[in-house]
């Protein structure tokens, strides 16, 4: 599979602070690689430059067929975390502007753009200002913009910020659908389970350093079987007091416990068992959320710069 991005060892600076140092990765065409870190980590700068908001300091980044920014910027969707929107524009207004800052002219957009509403079920909203809309469905617009036309790479920052469940979900199914539509998407999230269920690839960005990369289930399985899913009935909070349960993430009546090398789960088991009615009891690979903690820690990042 032929890769449309190429990150190669890009430095950024500003002051003092070294936001991204040396940060090399590829995006496969036809698939979803998610950037992933913690706020602080370096991905939206990284996304930055490939959009050529800002220059690296050095590195380089090659787009598929294209040598510059600017020769590949109208083929690329890009929703930044910090949303901007013209809120005294209607609906249709803006998205026929932002499709004609890509080269779009109006005529050939309109038939998308009824598409797009109706999937967003924002149809009846179609001459609403945007200051009269709720975050979320102003969140549904900019993204409505940033697919309009039709661009090879869909790189998304935060996409899902501030949407509630329902809207979360409908996201997450839309990605996908353009996934096997063809698009190529690069997803840049600190939410760990939202990549773990869509990307095939996986960047992970700690102090603006790449510490871990490749297919997602590759990654996954490198690091072996020594994680339980439990769910039960009960009060299982002494989990994760259990001689050989290194870490434990417990919620409600469910917990994952990462055990120590070499450790038995069966002895788990009989011990869950006396205290609690178990209902599932499964060794698997590790989530995405547990090799960020075995890889970078738990510590606080104090970094302001993203």
């Amino acid at each position: 599979m032929s890769h449309i991005l190429a990150v190669r060892n890009v430095v950024k600076t500003f002051g003092s602070v070294r936001a991204v140092d040396g940060v090399s990765f590829n995006v496969r065409e036809g698939t979803i690689t998610g950037l992933l870190g913690r706020n602080g980590a370096g991905k939206t700068t990284t996304i930055r430059m490939i959009t050529g908001i800002f220059m690296p300091d050095s590195g380089s980044i090659e787009w598929l067929g294209a040598s510059t920014a600017a020769e590949f910027r109208d083929r690329i969707g890009y929703l930044p975390e910090e949303r901007g929107l013209y809120r005294q524009m209607k609906i249709v207004e803006l998205l026929l502007f932002l499709a004609e800052i890509k080269g779009k002219r109006p005529a050939d957009v309109r038939p998308a753009i009824d598409r797009w509403l109706e999937r967003f079920e924002l149809t009846d909203k179609r001459n609403a200002k945007i200051e009269e809309l709720s975050k979320g469905n102003q969140q549904k617009v900019q993204l409505i913009g940033t697919l309009l036309h039709d661009p090879d790479l869909i790189i998304l920052d935060e996409p899902q910020s501030g949407l509630d469940p329902v809207n979360m979900v409908l996201v997450r199914n839309l990605l996908r659908d353009l996934k096997n539509e063809g698009k190529t998407i690069l997803l840049s999230t600190h939410m760990m389970g939202e990549a773990e269920r869509m990307a095939d690839d996986i960047v992970l960005i700690h102090r603006g350093s790449v510490v871990l990369e490749g297919n997602i289930n590759e990654v996954r399985g490198s690091f072996g079987k020594n994680t339980l899913h439990v769910e039960y009935d009960g009060d299982g909070a002494f989990l994760s007091e259990l001689p050989n349960v290194k870490r434990a993430s417990i919620v409600n009546n469910a917990a994952e416990l990462s055990l120590l090398d070499g450790s038995d789960p069966q002895k788990i088991l009989e011990a869950a068992m006396g205290r609690l009615r178990i209902r599932k009891f499964e060794l698997a690979m590790p989530s995405l959320e547990e090799i960020f903690i075995e890889k970078v820690g738990t510590e606080t990042l104090t970094e302001v710069v993203r």
